[in-house]
């Protein structure tokens, strides 16, 4: 059986169990939800971006 959900259901998903389980002060998930959302229009979003695809390769194992 081969289950497809939306990326953003697998995100939503793991971040409400991160929250339950590590219990991390609610001023810094605002914090790292805002400052994600602010740096997303900046010069610095290629960069986030190209590690953040690093970080996803060498987690799957497809890096190069």
């Amino acid at each position: 059986m081969n289950v497809e959900l939306p990326p953003i259901l697998v995100v939503a998903i793991f971040g409400y169990f991160g929250i339950k389980m590590l219990r991390p002060p609610t001023w810094l998930i605002v914090v790292l939800l805002l400052g994600g959302f602010l740096l997303a229009d900046t010069f610095l979003a290629p960069a986030i971006e190209s590690g953040t695809r690093t970080g996803v390769d060498v987690v799957n194992g497809t890096a190069k």
